[in-house]
């Protein structure tokens, strides 16, 4: 059998910044009707390759062929034009238009004649591609008034919408639960099966043998092994990806547990946490399960004081509510690394050694002006620690890639000298290297006495770190499990109790 022809051909792409070569040399062809899988760690050049066939930034050197012609990519317009769509991660809906609006954004439909909308001509288009697709939903439905999962395949129809001999979807599963990555995928291969061909990119490598058909790696901008078939052994895939054989996923842990850190007793943040009552030893990593909505991220954010929050919780003695706020809980030895990096995790002008240094101003001046030395040694002793892959702690940190951002909001929190750290969602759109590092920075934590509170959306993620699970549903802790007697099964039937059932 023969195979499809080339939908995309790359070749030769390099592409230099300041300081680092985000591609050197990149070749891929991608085929008709196929799913290929880009894999590879934060850092090894998949953005800058979307980036540069989505018409956002320029390559240096290297072609780009759409259906065996050869094209330049200005500009997105120019490659939307070429036949090339893409689907990025950050969602661009606008979500108070409607889903037909968001679908024709910036090609209106306008009654023959006039520059008005014609809003029953667009909702009717809109209609005919949502069906094409599978998906009931009415087109005058405000975009806010939906899921996360049905926004992502509103996002994909847009870009079918074009009819693109190429489809770029970039994690687009990070947010969806299993069953509606199911239906994602049911919706990704209705699109291959119209001879379209998708680049596909995702760090949860247990995706391959359910959508791909052949799977790319890069490493330091190079493709290190190109269309392997989706059949590749993981332990082959993970060794390409990182240059080397990993160690056990989740680091083994045999640590004393020593004084109880931290203590919160009937915790509630108003319309979103009733009751949260549990404590944190010394030496000890807890983590909290749930589904999305029970309240796990409100739970934290009531903790450090950035909800409301009633009841009480004190660290060490110090009270942190009620009347809580973030400079209390930082003075109290807490520290957050919240879920959203971007939006509340990093000031992303800045450079690394100033996001690292921000909550230790204070140990940082003298007389009230900031020594730029003490700031340097502070950011280049916590990067150095959490191995920040920059060339220097001046690079703004917009620069890095999404692993070793997160590397720098854990070394702000860790820079503060904190007893207790918050992590939600520590790993969430890290690849896997990055993830050990972050699982074996947690147990490092742990040996030093400090108390860490996991949430997490992977099971076996929450599983593997922690050592007590606490279980989150419609806003109440409704069930407590030790590591070694808990199944994946039960934390899911937990997360799934209503009011009134007893665990």
């Amino acid at each position: 059998m023969n195979a499809a022809p080339a939908v995309v051909t790359v070749r030769g792409l390099s592409k230099r910044y300041p300081g680092v070569q985000a591609l050197d040399g990149v070749s891929l062809e991608v085929r008709a009707g196929e799913v290929h899988v880009l894999l590879g760690e934060n850092g090894a050049g998949k953005s800058t390759l979307v980036k540069i066939l989505s018409g956002a930034v320029q390559p240096d050197d290297g072609s780009i062929e759409v259906m065996g012609r050869p094209v330049t990519l200005p500009n997105p317009h120019a490659a939307q034009q070429a036949g090339i769509s893409t689907v990025h991660q950050e969602l661009s809906l606008v979500p108070d238009l409607t889903v037909a609006q968001n679908l024709f954004l910036g090609r209106e439909i306008t009654s023959t004649g006039t520059p008005l909308l014609d809003r029953r001509g667009m909702n009717r288009e809109a209609a005919a591609l949502l069906r094409a697709v599978g998906l009931d939903v009415a087109p005058a439905t405000p975009v806010r008034r939906l899921s996360l999962a049905v926004r992502q395949v509103v996002e994909i129809v847009r870009a079918l919408s074009r009819e693109p001999r190429v489809l770029i979807l970039d994690e687009p599963t990070s947010s969806l639960s299993e069953q509606e990555t199911d239906e994602l995928f049911d919706r990704v291969r209705q699109i291959t099966r119209q001879g379209v061909g998708v680049i596909y990119i995702s760090h949860r490598l247990e995706e391959l043998e359910r959508i791909a058909d052949r799977v790319t790696v890069m490493r330091d901008g190079r493709v290190v092994g190109e269309g392997l078939p989706a059949s590749t052994p993981l332990p082959q895939l993970v060794r390409l990806m990182v240059g080397r054989d990993l160690a056990e996923e989740f680091p083994n842990r045999a640590v004393e547990l020593g004084e109880t850190l931290l203590t919160v007793e009937d915790l509630s943040v108003p319309g979103r946490v009733e009751g949260a009552t549990f404590t944190l030893r010394a030496g000890e990593v807890v983590g909290i399960f749930g589904l999305v909505g029970a309240g796990r991220t409100e739970l934290l954010r009531g903790l450090y004081g950035l909800e409301p929050a009633h009841g009480r919780a004190t660290l060490r003695g110090r009270q942190l509510v009620p009347g809580g706020s973030p400079r209390r809980s930082l003075e109290s030895g807490l520290a957050l690394v919240p879920e959203d990096r971007h939006g509340w995790g990093l000031v992303l002008p800045l450079s690394i050694r100033d996001n690292v240094c921000l909550s230790s101003l204070d140990d940082c001046s003298s007389f009230g002006f900031l020594s730029r030395p003490s700031l340097e040694a502070l950011a280049k002793r916590f990067t150095a620690a959490l191995r920040v892959k920059a060339p220097n702690v001046k690079v703004p940190v917009r620069n890095l890639s999404g692993g070793n951002q997160q590397k720098v909001v854990i070394a702000r929190a860790l820079a503060a000298g904190s007893d207790v750290i918050l992590l939600d969602e520590p790993t969430r759109g890290v690849d896997i290297g990055a993830k050990i590092e972050i699982y074996e920075l947690v147990a490092r934590l742990a040996a030093d006495g400090k108390g860490v509170l996991v949430v997490s959306s992977d099971m076996p993620e929450v599983i593997g770190l922690s050592d007590r699970i606490l279980v989150m549903s419609h806003g109440r802790l409704r069930a407590e499990f030790p590591r070694r007697q808990v199944t994946q099964e039960a934390l899911l039937q937990a997360a799934l109790l209503e009011d009134g059932q007893i665990p």
